[in-house]
């Protein structure tokens, strides 16, 4: 009976193993260059908006006089230190300048660097994975059109070549892009989407388990902050908790902010997001605002 018990056992390891080996061999190989469509004509508008949605310089923003442009260099805590956010923008030497549309595609489908090391989920890719290819494209291309500053800012901090990271990605990551919900409205696809992927929301409002992966039941109800003290509040319920009337109600908060005197909304780490989100189409906006209030 012993020797029954530690040939599972031993049967057990051994299957494990060979799981997380496949684990990381899958996630450590990049997406090859057909990943990207033949003939795709990025829409760099269509990036702008993403750039936006997605709320890129908010963590990428530059220093002193590149406050406006994605070019890094801030620190960024998370949990168990910080690290210094990257530059983004097109420099050659020390951005994004010389990375191809494929290398954009796995860093933000698959977490890979262009050398194929690991990047932290500190960068959200577990939910940029979502995105459309079409989509990913159009945010390299408007990434392209921003100036290109010169600042070095060095990656070890944020690429880990490691076994325990690829089988976690493994684990995080979204089999495929989003699609739409049967039944559901053109707009709360639309809304879902963008909260979901480019908008990343999940990743603070959704409270995670002890190896960090979102608890997928909980959804965007609401978690301790990762990076200070505190929590992310919940999204779900806003009618019913009385955070806001309806869709227009919410729309309006999300486009006008404190202009219009919704400060719980524009303060806080929600004020750059509200802020980035004020950019977007009014459609967009509306989207949001559609998914949001049908969370109960």
């Amino acid at each position: 009976m012993r020797i029954r018990v530690w040939h599972i056992l031993m049967a057990a390891v051994v299957l494990l193993g060979i799981g997380v080996f496949t684990a990381y061999r899958q996630l450590s190989q990049p997406l090859p260059e057909s990943a990207v469509p033949a003939g795709y004509a990025p829409d760099p508008q269509n990036g702008r908006n993403m750039y936006f949605a997605g709320g890129c310089i908010s963590c990428h923003r530059g220093v002193g006089p590149h406050v406006e442009l994605p070019a890094g260099g801030r620190k960024l805590k998370i949990p168990g230190g910080e690290i210094l956010v990257p530059n983004i923008t097109p420099d050659e030497e020390t951005g994004i300048g010389r990375w191809r549309p494929i290398d954009f595609v796995n860093a933000m489908r698959r977490g890979l660097a262009p050398d194929g090391t690991h990047l932290i989920p500190a960068f959200p890719y577990t939910s940029y994975a979502w995105m459309k290819t079409g989509d990913i494209l159009d945010l390299f291309a408007y990434l392209k059109t921003l100036k290109p500053v010169r600042n070095e800012t060095p990656l070890d901090s944020h690429r880990l070549d490691r076994f325990a990271l690829a089988f976690w990605k493994w684990l995080a990551l979204p089999h495929r892009p989003f699609r739409p919900v049967p039944g559901k409205s053109e707009a709360w696809n639309r809304g879902a989407y963008l909260v979901v992927g480019p908008g990343h929301c999940g990743e603070c409002h959704t409270p995670r388990n002890a190896i960090f992966l979102p608890d997928r039941r909980r959804w965007l109800a609401g978690a301790p902050h990762l990076s200070e003290k505190g929590s992310v509040p919940s999204l779900r319920g806003l009618k019913k908790r009385g955070r806001y009337k309806d869709v227009n109600d919410l729309f309006s908060a999300l486009k006008h902010g404190e202009a219009l005197g919704y400060e719980d909304i524009s303060s806080g780490g929600m004020g750059e997001v509200q802020s980035n989100i004020s950019k977007l189409p009014d459609a967009d906006i509306r989207a949001i605002a559609t998914y949001l209030m049908s969370l109960e």
